[in-house]
C-alpha cells in the first residue's frame, strides 16, 4: 500500500505498513494554529481505523518538530466559543493520538515546545536529534501545560518531576531531555537513518502483540486522561483572564523578560 495525501497543513506518505505524518508549517516552524489541529486530528481518525497501517510517524517540516501553540492566533481569540471550540479539537486530537492502535513514533528535530512537546509525549517513542531543543514552557506566558501535558508527563516522570518541568519551562538539549526521561532516543547517525533502523527492528517482531500491550494500556488510562483534558481546558480559560498572562503575552511580542506579580 502506496499513497500519498496532502492537506493544507500536514502532508502524510503511507509505505508498505507504514504512515509518516508531517506537520507542515515550516515557516511558522509549525506552530499549531487551528487548521494544523483540525486537520491532524481528522488525519490520525482516518488512520487510526486504516488497519493496512502497524506504525505510525509524526515529523516536522523544516527546522523544527512543532514550536507549540500559534500565539499569533492566539492573541486573535477574544470569545469564548473560540477558546472552547480550538480546546475540544486539542482534546480531541490528543486522545486519537494516545489510543491510536498502531506503534507510534515522534522523530523531532529543532524544537519541540508546549502543545508540540505534548503531542510528541503522547506518542510510544520519541528520536531526538542532538540538537534539538525541548521544552514545556507554558510558563512563560503564564498559563499551563494542555493537550494532556500534566498527564504525559506525570506518565513519564512523576508528579514531583512533572511540576518541576512545568514550573521551570525551562529549554532543555536533547541529551538532558533523554536523562530525565522525556526522550527515548538519541540520533547517532542521521535521522533517516536511525529510523529506518528502528522501523526495521520493529518489523521484526510480532507489531499485532506489541499493539495489543500497548492498547491494554491506554484503555485502562483513557477515562483519567479525558479528567485532565477537561480539567486542563477549565483551567486554561481562568489562566487566560490572569494579569500575569496578559504580561506574558505582552513581553513576549516586545521581545522582554516578563515581569509577573502572581495575579
Amino acid at each position: 500500500m502506496n499513497l500519498i495525501k496532502s492537506y493544507e497543513t500536514i502532508h502524510v506518505e503511507i509505505k508498505e505498513e507504514v504512515a509518516f505524518v508531517t506537520m507542515n508549517r515550516p515557516q511558522q516552524l509549525n506552530a499549531l494554529n487551528g487548521l494544523l489541529i483540525q486537520e491532524l486530528g481528522s488525519c490520525l481518525k482516518e488512520l487510526k481505523n486504516t488497519e493496512e497501517i502497524n506504525i505510525l510517524v509524526l515529523r516536522g517540516n523544516g527546522p523544527a518538530f512543532s514550536s507549540g501553540g500559534d500565539i499569533k492566533e492566539m492573541l486573535n481569540i477574544n470569545q469564548d466559543e473560540q477558546f472552547f471550540d480550538i480546546m475540544d479539537h486539542i482534546n480531541e486530537l490528543m486522545e486519537t493520538l494516545y489510543s491510536m492502535p498502531k506503534l507510534t513514533i515522534s522523530c523531532i528535530q529543532g524544537a519541540a515546545a508546549g502543545l508540540g512537546l505534548s503531542i510528541a509525549l503522547a506518542t510510544d517513542h520519541i528520536v531526538a536529534d542532538k540538537t534539538s531543543k525541548i521544552a514545556m514552557n507554558f510558563i512563560g506566558i503564564g498559563l499551563i501545560p494542555d493537550g494532556g501535558g500534566h498527564f504525559l508527563l506525570e506518565k513519564r516522570l512523576g508528579a514531583t518531576k512533572a511540576k518541576r518541568v512545568i514550573w521551570d519551562g525551562k529549554i532543555m538539549k536533547a541529551e538532558e531531555a533523554q536523562q530525565l526521561g522525556l526522550v527515548d532516543q538519541l540520533v547517532e547517525e542521521s535521522m533517516a537513518v536511525d529510523l529506518e533502523n528502528l522501523l526495521s527492528n520493529w518489523r521484526r517482531k510480532p507489531l499485532k502483540a506489541m499493539i495489543k500491550t500497548k492498547m491494554i494500556y491506554a484503555e485502562m488510562e483513557l477515562d483519567k486522561l479525558r479528567n485532565y483534558l477537561e480539567l486542563e481546558k477549565l483551567s486554561q480559560y481562568e489562566m487566560r483572564q490572569t494579569k500575569d498572562h496578559l504580561e506574558g503575552i505582552k513581553a513576549f511580542v516586545e521581545k522582554r523578560p516578563p515581569i509577573f506579580q502572581g495575579k
